[in-house]
């Protein structure tokens, strides 16, 4: 499968890549900065030049499936949010239907579903997924929502906790993880039409990927 990553040079989606190719995937590293490409080319993808305020086609035409790591962060300001997290998210989809890419795994937040769980501060980023979310649910694409609570940089445990829609309590998990539970949605057709929220647990991550077609 050819996957376009798109926020594919930090955080989470940078392990996405990593895991993606690993897996023996064709990986598409959307980059906005040309010196980022040796980088990711290094890691075993192709480095695509692309914007999510700017030209997006050439980067997303020919793709199988779309991941959206890209966020603006939830100390940006809601400018940043707007910009990235709902119009880029936006902006995404849109031409995903228009292109005819099938299949889209977007990387979300633990309370999107309900921005009014989250503090005043974080609110406004909630906000902008949770549009973003519902935006994807009814654009006719195979989606997926990943909703993950507090991302650590701990090594990966393989094991985590899934909540259809939502968990009743609050913690954490290492983006290791988080990434290996999206690549294994793509790759798992159970996934298709699920949002969930995600911590660290004691369920093996392809378990609880296939279980989400129960």
């Amino acid at each position: 499968m050819q996957v376009l990553v798109i926020g594919s040079t930090r955080g989470t989606g940078r392990l996405l890549v990593d895991r993606l190719v690993a897996d023996g995937h064709d990986v598409r590293a959307m980059i906005r900065d040309p010196e980022q490409a040796d980088d990711r080319r290094a890691a075993g993808a192709a480095a695509v030049a692309g914007d999510l305020e700017g030209d997006l086609e050439d980067a997303m035409r020919g793709v199988d499936a779309i991941a959206f790591c890209a966020g603006s962060g939830s100390s940006t300001g809601p400018d940043a949010t707007l910009r990235v997290d709902l119009l880029g998210a936006i902006r995404t989809i849109d031409l995903a239907v228009e292109l005819g890419i099938g299949r889209y795994v977007m990387l979300s937040s633990m309370a999107a579903d309900d921005p009014l769980r989250g503090s005043a501060a974080i609110r406004p980023y909630l906000a902008a997924k949770h549009a973003a979310d519902r935006i994807l649910l009814a654009s006719g694409l195979d989606a997926t929502i990943v909703r993950p609570g507090g991302l650590t940089h701990d090594d990966p445990t393989g094991r985590v906790e899934v909540g259809v829609p939502r968990l009743e309590r609050r913690g954490s998990i290492p983006r290791a993880d988080v990434a290996a539970v999206m690549a294994r949605c793509l790759a798992d057709s159970a996934s298709i039409g699920a949002s969930f929220e995600l911590l660290s647990g004691d369920t093996p991550i392809d378990e609880a990927v296939a279980g989400l077609g129960d």
